[in-house]
């Protein structure tokens, strides 16, 4: 078992319950991290046999350009989508963080976190 991590993916999009929210949009930083038996890249140094992050960052963006209200909602798509195109998946994080949010308050950042294994 190992695990492919991609850190603090910025991206720019207008996810939020909000009508400012969805004219005006935000900042956004999302972290993955995927567990999956990395062995086999390990002996072979294929690009085929490991999660290849490059797929990770472009389902992020992909789903973080879709609005939803809820980021719970955004996380769970981009987990999905991990699952159904990345086979050796076992396992996968998702923390999807807006950045300033708009809550009358200085706050830096709130995230949700949301986990999945596979059945």
């Amino acid at each position: 078992m190992g695990i492919i991590r991609v850190t603090n993916i910025k991206t720019y999009a207008y996810h939020g319950c909000l009508v400012e929210e969805s004219k005006v949009g935000s900042e956004y930083r999302v972290d993955v991290s995927v567990g999956a038996d990395l062995q086999p890249s390990a002996v072979s140094d294929d690009l085929l046999e490991t999660v290849d992050y490059v797929h990770i960052n472009k389902i992020v963006k992909q789903e973080m350009a879709i609005r939803s209200k809820l980021l719970e909602h955004v996380a769970k798509r981009i987990l999905d989508r991990i699952f159904d195109e990345i086979t050796i998946a076992n396992e996968a994080t998702v923390a999807v963080s807006k950045i300033n949010p708009p809550i009358g308050g200085n706050v830096q950042m709130v995230t949700i976190e949301m986990s999945l294994q596979r059945s």
